[in-house]
């Protein structure tokens, strides 16, 4: 595995210090109490969600949900938010949902938290849900709205590991993606020399605790256990709230359409050329 350190846990920051030690210079940051008396952090139980909001249908994915072809980027089924909350209960899978915005349907749940005043930006109408069910992984990516993540984690615990975005060739990135499709858990090295190179941080984020991660930043996410977090979204300038739309055009509307046409081929060739970014200087 490439060298990780583990992440700061802080508790007390003011905004000043917080935008001067981490925002300013985009280095992530564990907040242990940014959540204060959120209602959510002891409402929002398994249970709760079965018995008021268990009819909603949801969209569940898989490991497939990157893997080139017919559904690629889709979910690989829709069932009843009781029905995969039962999944998470019986134990391991790879079945999660992923950036569901429950408030939609569900506006009163807006009450049980609130936008922190950590710093300004904060984007009230992208507050999304994320399910996973023990031992399920979220491939390595980063976000293609470039914008700050303050991830709050409700129920259960999470292994999430980080990487800078100075260091997207070394991670394979896929061209037209935002994602690599590295092994960072077992890399080979063999096979992927450039990930030597890399350097990252690593955390086991618990219930009640906030993760931090800015814009740009590469995260591998694996359930520890079944469990949910709400994921808050900032900009702290409108130029990156432009990107953000570029990325979204880049990175979506040309590799969907390139999918659709080549399937196996295009993504052989976005390997092709990630391995050759990668590699480039390395021997």
């Amino acid at each position: 595995m490439p060298v990780l350190q583990p992440i700061e846990r802080r508790s007390g920051l003011s905004p000043e210090i917080f935008a001067k030690e981490y925002l300013g210079p985009l280095k992530p940051v564990v907040f242990t109490d940014l959540m204060g008396s959120w209602p959510a952090k002891k409402k929002w139980t398994i249970e709760h969600f079965k018995e008021k909001y268990g009819d909603l249908v949801v969209p569940v994915v898989s490991n497939n949900f990157s893997r080139p072809g017919k559904g690629y980027l889709a979910a690989d089924m829709h069932i009843t938010f009781r029905e995969y909350l039962e999944l998470l209960e019986s134990g391991p899978s790879d079945l999660r949902i992923f950036a569901w915005n429950i408030f939609w349907k569900a506006p009163e749940l807006r009450e049980d938290f609130g936008m922190p005043s950590i710093m300004d930006g904060f984007v009230d109408e992208l507050p999304f849900l994320f399910f996973g069910c023990e031992g399920s992984r979220v491939t390595l990516h980063y976000d293609v709205d470039m914008s700050h993540v303050f991830l709050n984690q409700i129920y259960g615990r999470k292994h999430i590991i980080l990487f800078s975005p100075e260091q997207s060739q070394q991670l394979y990135q896929l061209p037209f993606t935002v994602s690599s499709h590295v092994n960072i858990k077992d890399p080979d090295f063999k096979k992927h020399p450039a990930l030597e190179q890399v350097k990252g941080l690593e955390v086991m984020l618990m219930p009640g605790e906030t993760l931090f991660i800015p814009r740009g930043y590469w995260h591998y996410i694996e359930y520890t256990d079944g469990g949910f977090s709400i994921a808050l979204r900032s900009f702290d300038s409108f130029l990156f709230k432009i990107k953000g739309l570029v990325s979204n055009a880049k990175n979506y509307a040309v590799d969907r359409l390139m999918n659709r046409f080549m399937g196996q081929r295009w993504y052989k060739m976005k390997v092709r050329i990630a391995k050759k970014r990668a590699e480039k200087g390395t021997f």
